[in-house]
């Protein structure tokens, strides 16, 4: 059987030798290896790397592919299609509650809005009745988690970010286009390191804008986190991801001025 080293399976399927190593090392795509210990993969990766760029691509983590490929392995088709259904049904739900999520808070910012746009100009101090509804708009969860035992696996989903692997599923040339809309939702915020990413302050009429962006990011690239929070007229946004991505992160959320 002709084998192929990783070079080659990265031409052919389109994933970076990186990721193919992390998927490697995960347990997700292993490798023979030549005496001089080089990663050689047979024609049957081709297929197992297929099912985990599509498994990924619906935001599936990684322990849930690892057993989804250990039914593909040695499971009957029936079992393979009540494992799936069963997957893509929980993504569903969350997918759903999601969207509900972005929604409210979506109206509930038009709203607040329009209570701000209708205060009087006055040239005087700033007194009560004078600033946002007494209401304020909780942001949305960028974290989607399972649909059952959420507070048990709260903590898990929440460093989801730290394993996942640093590939992104956005086709390439969509990536300028979402970049350019990151710089202009970005544009002229105050930036701050934090630990293991950075802290950017913006005008909190931004924050449907951002937090769109931010549950579309987390579809294609998994490996960045993001944590939302309104402070009256500011919107904070804090956004980490591994030290190997720190170039993407600085590419993308370092403000233009």
């Amino acid at each position: 059987m002709d084998m192929m080293r990783i070079s080659e399976l990265a031409a052919r399927s389109g994933v970076p030798a990186s990721t193919l190593r992390f998927y490697d090392s995960a347990g997700l795509l292993p490798a023979d290896r030549t005496a001089a210990g080089y990663r050689l993969y047979g024609e049957e990766a081709v297929e197992r790397l297929g099912l985990i760029s599509t498994a990924k691509h619906l935001g599936l983590p990684l322990e849930d592919i690892g057993d989804l490929l250990a039914v593909w392995e040695t499971g009957t088709c029936a079992q393979v299609k009540a494992d799936l259904e069963s997957r893509i049904t929980a993504r569903l739900a969350q997918a759903a509650q999601r969207a509900a999520e972005i929604k409210a808070f979506t109206a509930a910012l038009h709203a607040a809005l329009k209570h701000v746009q209708a205060l009087p100009d006055r040239a005087d101090r700033c007194g009560p009745g004078c600033g946002l509804p007494t209401a304020a708009p909780a942001p949305p969860s960028t974290a989607a988690g399972p649909a059952h035992g959420r507070d048990a696996d709260a903590g898990r989903e929440r460093q989801r970010w730290r394993t996942a692997p640093v590939a992104c599923s956005l086709p390439r040339g969509d990536r300028p286009g979402r970049a350019a809309a990151w710089h202009a939702a970005t544009s002229g915020a105050t930036a701050a390191a934090i630990p293991d990413g950075m802290r950017l302050t913006l005008p909190a009429d931004r924050a449907a804008t951002v937090a769109g962006l931010a549950a579309a990011e987390q579809d294609c690239c998994p490996f960045l986190d993001f944590r939302l929070h309104l402070d009256g007229p500011a919107l904070h946004l804090e956004v980490r991801a591994p030290s190997e991505a720190a170039s993407l992160l600085g590419a993308l959320f370092t403000p233009n001025r």
